[in-house]
């Protein structure tokens, strides 16, 4: 069962990860036996630390623990392995340069026939791996070239939100699409529906998919702590997004088919999809 996570801050935030939560999703306990991913976004590039291996056995996960790096962006992912095999270049999130500027991707949920309904050797901007999931990402961003292509700098919202969720809807015709995409200016994220584990067994991909909550809403200190996450909000506006609440207060699912756009922690835009 893949966990997502992503936090947009207003300004630099300094997060400090010790991965209990992820290593736990990591362990056996989960069956998350695949691997695990994390890109901190600052300016127009990204910090991304991945391996193919548990998160709750990761030297890696351990170092993280102990940097609390800035960043106004941050992109998450522990991993199953459904399509592709268990390697780095299969391991989310995924990078990409368009526009001179880092994207990163990270999706939970399986799209079948995807490969098959694509000519990869025809396309531009062609995966690495073989994952339903780089796959998407790609085509994502075959998308939106014409877009940024066509901006004077930075396209607009709108344009990059009507891209999205417009993808969004024609991958969800494959299967569940809860996805994290991020362009070092805009998190992009569509909650739409996912397994979940009901007394020990997987139920049918159903919704919510994504949750999101405005750490500004709530009240208490500007530093704020969850199992295996702390972020010091400095008084910033930031809001989180993760496939399940990271604790009982202020968490909102988001329905069916929803797309969100996130810019220096507050939302912008919602799109929905379905």
């Amino acid at each position: 069962m893949c966990e997502l996570f992503a936090m947009s801050s207003h300004g630099p935030s300094a997060v400090t990860y010790s991965l209990n939560e992820f290593a736990e999703f990591g362990s056996a306990v989960r069956h998350n036996r695949s691997g695990w991913g994390i890109a901190f976004m600052r300016d127009r590039d990204a910090f991304l630390v991945k391996e193919a291996e548990p998160a709750a056995d990761s030297p890696w996960v351990r170092f993280i623990s102990h940097q609390a790096l800035e960043s106004e962006c941050v992109i998450a992912h522990v991993r199953l392995a459904t399509l592709g095999a268990n390697a780095l270049r299969n391991t989310h999130p995924f990078r990409r340069a368009l526009g001179r500027r880092t994207h990163v991707f990270a999706h939970n949920g399986t799209l079948r026939g995807l490969t098959d309904a694509h000519d990869v050797s025809a396309m531009d901007i062609q995966p690495v791996g073989e994952t339903d999931s780089e796959l998407a990402f790609c085509l994502l961003l075959e998308r939106m070239r014409a877009v940024w292509r066509n901006a004077n700098g930075l396209p607009s919202v709108e344009a990059r939100m009507d891209v999205f969720a417009e993808f969004a809807a024609d991958m969800a015709e494959f299967g569940p699409l809860n996805a994290l995409y991020a362009d070092t200016d805009v998190l992009f994220a569509h909650g739409h529906k996912r397994i979940w584990e009901e007394e020990g067994l997987d139920s049918p991909p159903r919704p919510p998919g994504l949750h999101m909550m405005c750490c500004t809403a709530r009240l208490g200190p500007a530093h704020m702590s969850f199992t295996g996450l702390d972020i010091d909000l400095a008084d910033r506006q930031t809001t989180l997004l993760a496939s399940v609440p990271l604790d009982d207060e202020g968490w909102e699912p988001l329905p069916e088919g929803t797309a969100l756009a996130l810019k220096a922690g507050q939302e912008v835009l919602r799109v929905q999809t379905v």
